[in-house]
């Protein structure tokens, strides 16, 4: 069993490096990978500001995302618009309540909860914050397995215009909110792919924190 005195050997410390396009282990004085020829970075020290500036503006972007409407439906010359908030609330008093959920879910939560946990992600490495390196890991990984369903609401509204357009009699459209909608989905996306998670072990606690027995 490990002790808790005992240190983590991180790659770089004896000479080795990994490929980010094939994940072979690498020599860290080589320029390019000996498999695929890509070139080589010991570490992506500018990714740190990088996955910071697109968090930021998908943060920003969430809020036109919510306020304005997503959705633009035109029924015989009548006119109505949804947010995503009024077209969830529509679901649920015409009683379709777990499409109601989903739709909450993809659209609200599962956003908010991309960008708060990348927050605290980017904070644990900028501020050396004594957070477990496996718990962060674990929720980072659960963040970019969530991110493929963020894109359900748009997803929705596809089939909503490719069902009920119908011409003149009746249309629906996409609103200004889907394009902000959009971009927090695929800012928040690029941010945690950007994101050099080698960091994660360099600027946290140099104790193994997988271990809590001596």
């Amino acid at each position: 069993m490990s002790n808790n005195n005992e240190t983590a050997t991180l790659g770089k410390d004896i000479g080795l490096t990994l490929c980010p396009t094939c994940h072979k282990v690498t020599c860290c004085k080589s320029e390019h990978c000996s498999r695929c020829d890509a070139p080589l970075i010991v570490r992506d020290y500018a990714s740190i500001q990088k996955s910071w500036a697109l968090l930021i503006t998908a943060a920003i972007l969430l809020f036109p995302a919510n306020i304005y409407p997503i959705t633009t439906l035109t029924n015989q010359g009548r006119v109505t618009q949804d947010t995503i908030f009024s077209g969830i609330a529509h679901l649920v008093k015409t009683d379709m309540i777990p499409i109601a959920i989903i739709l909450f879910t993809a659209s609200i939560l599962v956003p908010i909860l991309k960008i708060v946990g990348l927050s605290i992600y980017l904070s644990a490495i900028t501020f050396k914050l004594p957070i477990s390196k496996k718990k962060l890991m674990t929720g980072f990984h659960v963040i970019e397995w969530i991110g493929r369903w963020s894109m359900l609401d748009l997803f929705v509204i596809s089939l909503t215009v490719a069902v009920v357009n119908m011409g003149q009699l009746l249309d629906a459209k996409p609103a200004p909110a889907a394009t902000a909608f959009a971009l927090v989905i695929l800012l928040t996306q690029l941010a945690a792919k950007v994101i050099d998670t080698r960091l994660l072990w360099d600027r946290l606690e140099a104790k193994d924190d997988s271990s809590t027995n001596t």
